[in-house]
């Protein structure tokens, strides 16, 4: 056998099947993946301290509400774009936002009575949605509450980025 003719044979006889193998093991995953960019609907965000938080965003409406730095609420109309959606969406992916628990927070605190910040994040799809409460002196699990903090800060920076951007049109 010359040279050329074991590198064909190995490469159907190792190379080909691993492809094929993967593309069937693979395809089924990736198509029945829950959390999808092209099934995204919106994103709602919220934070503040107690029972009730007052500072919202919703993308699918826009209303975009916070107290200032002035304890004045300021209401807004904030619309995403389709860009800064798919953004959010591959961040969370990254982050492994659709592994983190439902409620991060340290054993024993009771979420509604906390005088810590509170943020409930919910990226909702067609097909499923994902919410996550952080509190934000979680100190049990340091990379996770790192992940969380970095997942919050991409959310509030795209919401102001994209309030700049409106603020600049009007």
């Amino acid at each position: 056998m010359s040279d050329k003719t074991k590198k064909i044979f190995l490469i159907i006889t190792v190379v080909v099947p691993f492809l094929i193998y993967c593309i069937a093991y693979y395809r089924p995953i990736l198509k029945n993946a829950p959390f999808r960019s092209d099934e995204f609907v919106s994103i709602q965000y919220k934070w503040g301290t107690g029972r009730v938080l007052q500072n919202t965003y919703n993308s699918v409406t826009g209303d975009y509400q916070y107290l200032n730095e002035k304890d004045s609420l300021v209401k807004t109309n904030v619309k995403l774009r389709k860009d800064d959606i798919i953004y959010l969406h591959n961040k969370a992916s990254v982050l492994g936002f659709w592994n983190f628990p439902e409620v991060i927070v340290n054993q024993g605190t009771d979420i509604n009575k906390t005088t810590a910040l509170r943020y409930e994040l919910q990226f909702n799809y067609k097909r499923t949605s994902k919410k996550v409460i952080y509190v934000s002196d979680f100190e049990e699990v340091p990379k996770l509450r790192d992940l969380a903090v970095q997942m919050k800060t991409l959310v509030e920076q795209t919401i102001n980025d994209a309030e700049d951007r409106y603020g600049k049109k009007n």
